[in-house]
């Protein structure tokens, strides 16, 4: 029978911007198993002031602590949970991750922008912070500005802005600032619960990793951050074999929803993340149907939808959304 692991956030499970080939698993589990994965989010200088009413969760505190100690080095922005190893995993095989649940991890969130940094840093060249209250029984924040000044509020949809496996060994260690085939800073607001990644993996183990907590995000995030905030992921792993008997060998993550295929590209450049996605997009519909390139590229753009995921993380992102039923 599947197992239930639960993996606590602290400062022995997680590491502070950075995915390396290098790094041990911090839980082994079996294919089929789910983790209930804490994941917690923001650097000491974004914390609310003490007199804000808004707590910090005492497992953020903690990370906060061994930070200050030099006990945690910090390589990018975000604090990630794991990795976990999913036994049997090998280059060449899939992880497949299905977000089962997504729990809110506190009542509040962060969104901020500063100088050099965002989609339009000439015009915004300072830095801004505000605390959101969130409410958990409403789905709901509250932003501190809206018509006439009184507030608005957003419904949550929460998700999480990264999630992948170890790089290739070759890659050395990285930031977990830009998404690339390991996926990483995805970004992708369509990965909420009940949502599935497809990610092809590396190294033995898989070694997956996910933190970045959003409660909120627009396509785009444009001015960097989403509404930052700390959640707990239920996540089931399931191996897939490469043995290429089903299906080509995975070379980019894509995922899906309970209505639409998603491909994912990722570059510098937008117009080549487009021109990645739409490949991806092409090559999956190819090796699921009786469709030829030249069929599924017409297709495309008659029935496909091609997001902007995010603009501001070094390597932009776009993704494809194929909706379910049109073609299988």
């Amino acid at each position: 029978m599947p197992a239930t692991h639960h993996l606590h956030a602290t400062p022995e499970t997680v590491r502070f911007g950075a995915f390396d080939a290098a790094f041990p698993p911090v839980l082994t589990v079996q294919s089929g198993d789910l983790v209930v994965m804490q994941c917690v989010s923001g650097p000491a200088e974004v914390m609310p002031p003490g007199d804000s009413g808004l707590a910090v969760p005492p497992a953020l505190a903690e990370i906060h602590k061994a930070v200050a100690a030099g006990a945690m080095p910090r390589l990018g922005p975000h604090l990630v949970t794991g990795p976990v190893a999913v036994a049997g995993a090998e280059p060449g095989d899939c992880l497949r991750i299905d977000i089962e649940a997504v729990e809110l991890g506190a009542d509040w969130g962060y969104n901020h922008f500063r100088a050099l940094v965002g989609t339009l840093p000439e015009d915004f060249p300072y830095r801004r912070l505000i605390h959101i209250p969130v409410d958990r029984a409403a789905n709901t924040c509250r932003l501190p500005f809206g018509p006439d000044n009184h507030g608005l509020t957003l419904p949550l949809a929460p998700f999480f802005g990264v999630m992948g496996v170890a790089p290739p060994v070759e890659w050395g260690q990285i930031s977990t600032k830009e998404p690339r085939a390991h996926g990483g800073n995805l970004d992708n607001k369509e990965l909420v619960a009940g949502s599935t990644l497809y990610l092809p993996v590396h190294r033995p183990g898989g070694l997956f990793s996910a933190g970045d907590g959003h409660g909120v995000q627009g396509d785009g995030e444009v001015c960097v951050t989403a509404l930052e905030m700390c959640l707990t992921g239920h996540f089931r792993f399931s191996l897939e074999k490469g043995d290429g008997t089903r299906r080509p060998a995975l070379r980019y993550p894509r995922a899906e929803t309970p209505t639409h295929y998603i491909s994912m590209g990722m570059h510098e450049d937008l117009d080549i993340a487009m021109k990645q996605a739409l490949r991806e997009m092409i090559a999956f519909i190819t090796a699921r149907s009786n469709l030829s390139a030249a069929d599924a590229y017409q297709f495309c753009s008659l029935a496909v939808d091609f997001h902007v995921t995010q603009t501001v993380n070094g390597e932009k992102g776009v993704h494809g959304l194929l909706r379910k039923g049109l073609l299988f």
